[in-house]
């Protein structure tokens, strides 16, 4: 059997503090999606052509840039922010604003699905402050149920193991100063269930 292609994706995570720790805005994937069916996820989808073409009013900051470049392609790495903002807009009614701003976008990690399974992305997982975002939370009905979950109430969820180890990432990520965020020079990869090194 021939190995699928993965497909260029990028998510967000929006993280808003509480009382009670920070949370992250999840929603439902219905019934009927082919990929990750009835799995509790963060916003996003695959990246289109018409986002390798569309501008920003802010561009992502030369960090960020240089570690999304870094596994792709300096034409790529924007097209990937747009696609995240374009997703979470369409996913939540949220927005970074028309056009979107990316200098707020932190990159987290990045996720490929194992060459077996028949649907396979290369997803990037990005991190956004909800504060940095306007509009009113009523998404498309793609995502059913969106809400903010508290990390540990997400992590007693039945979730998909991608699911599941980005949110272990974002617990490390969320201990850093920004000025440890930015000096990241390598960024976690997802292969074959096991995290490596980029």
């Amino acid at each position: 059997m021939p190995v699928a292609r993965p497909r260029h994706a990028a998510s967000v995570i929006v993280v808003r503090e509480s009382a009670d720790g920070p949370e992250m805005l999840m929603g439902m994937r219905g019934a009927r999606h082919r990929f990750m069916p009835n799995r509790l996820v963060f916003p996003g989808g695959a990246v289109d052509r018409g986002d390798y073409r569309a501008r920003a009013a802010a561009p992502l900051r030369p960090d960020v840039l240089m570690r999304l470049a870094k596994a792709s392609s300096p034409r790529l790495a924007p097209a990937l922010a747009i696609a995240a903002a374009r997703e979470l807009h369409e996913e939540t009614g949220l927005s970074l604003g028309m056009p979107p701003r990316l200098d707020c976008l932190d990159y987290l990690c990045r996720a490929v699905t194992p060459p077996e399974l028949p649907i396979r992305f290369d997803a990037r997982f990005l991190v956004l402050d909800a504060a940095r975002l306007g509009g009113t939370l009523a998404g498309s009905g793609e995502l059913e149920g969106l809400r903010y979950c508290r990390m540990a109430e997400a992590l007693a969820l039945d979730l998909a193991l991608v699911t599941r180890k980005v949110l272990e990432q974002l617990q490390a990520w969320l201990v850093l100063s920004p000025e440890q965020r930015r000096a990241r020079e390598q960024t976690p990869v997802l292969r074959k269930r096991a995290w490596q090194m980029e």
